[in-house]
């Protein structure tokens, strides 16, 4: 089983910490003050990617770590473009230690499924990154669960596995409930899921006009487009009203209280935007209260027909 620590051997935060808005909606003031209100909460696990914002996400966030390098597990992307192979691995790779000023980082993900390269050509190159002590951990995102245990066979024969895998969660999107999370809960692996809000969906503020990536982006409007999804947010700002506290706090709250025990990845554009996800980590949600969240949207049947014995 995998256990992500810090240097020093000691677990990672709870949540972790998206820099997707560093050098781009989020300038080095308010990226500043993110990182700053994200270690005050506890947060040591940062997640950035080779591509964001043409690098200088990676490049925002590699000045904030300099100084304290041991105590932050740092986390990055490569392949989203280019594919898996050996050649672009290496070569977004050293871009992104380059960016981060970096030698090595602590987590390496695969941005997305590449079906047009050989699997052990593709992890041969990962497990020599550990090797070598340039990556510690091997991670994968947006891969569905027959594509993991295909990577995960392969590994096995090299003497290596994957860690982490990062899928989207969040109350609107369930899917991770079905096979992704089972398999991680069996192999051992950690699950670190993005968008717990749902593109600034579950926050509310779409109801009451606001605008962001969902008005902004046709991706974020098409993936979060259907009618029922703004109901269930529309009855989660209810009930967060009710119960005294801000919809993406209880959003955030019940992403993380799944039995899988994802670390939802947390993130914003300002440091106001991100204190009401930085309180979902110490939010009391109980099994009755995860329970009433989950009747907000519907729940994804199960992988097998043969209900009678789900």
């Amino acid at each position: 089983m995998t256990h992500l620590t810090l240097a020093d051997g000691s677990p990672v935060s709870r949540f972790t910490f998206g820099t997707m808005q560093f050098g781009g909606r989020a300038d080095a003031d308010e990226s500043r003050a993110m990182y700053d209100a994200a270690r005050t909460a506890g947060v040591t696990h940062f997640d950035t990617a080779v591509g964001y914002n043409d690098g200088a996400a990676e490049q925002v966030l590699g000045g904030l770590i300099a100084a304290e390098r041991d105590r932050i597990y740092l986390a990055t992307k490569v392949g989203y473009e280019g594919g898996c192979g050996r050649a672009n691995i290496l070569s977004q790779l050293d871009r992104s230690r380059s960016q981060l000023g970096q030698d090595s980082v602590d987590l390496l993900y695969l941005h997305r499924w590449d079906g047009d390269t050989d699997l052990r050509e593709t992890f041969e190159t990962m497990a020599d990154l550990q090797a070598n002590g340039t990556i510690r951990h091997i991670g994968v995102s947006n891969w569905a669960a027959w594509q993991v245990m295909k990577g995960q066979a392969v590994c096995a024969t090299l003497g290596s596995r994957i860690d982490a895998i990062q899928p989207m969660y969040n109350l609107v999107k369930r899917q991770a409930e079905v096979e992704l999370f089972p398999m991680a809960t069996d192999q051992g692996i950690a699950i670190v899921p993005y968008s717990p809000l749902g593109g600034g969906l579950l926050t509310g503020k779409y109801a009451q006009g606001g605008t962001g990536r969902l008005t902004e982006d046709d991706r974020y409007a098409a993936r979060y487009g259907q009618d029922w999804m703004h109901r269930t947010a529309a009855d989660l700002a209810e009930l967060a009203a009710d119960l005294g506290t801000h919809p993406a706090t209880l959003a955030v709250a019940w992403a993380a209280a799944h039995l899988a025990h994802p670390s939802p990845i947390l993130s914003a554009k300002s440091a106001q935007q991100l204190a009401p996800s930085l309180e979902g980590a110490g939010y009391p949600m109980d099994a009755a209260l995860y329970a009433r969240i989950a009747t907000l949207s519907p729940t994804p049947p199960p992988a097998t027909d043969r209900l009678e014995e789900a």
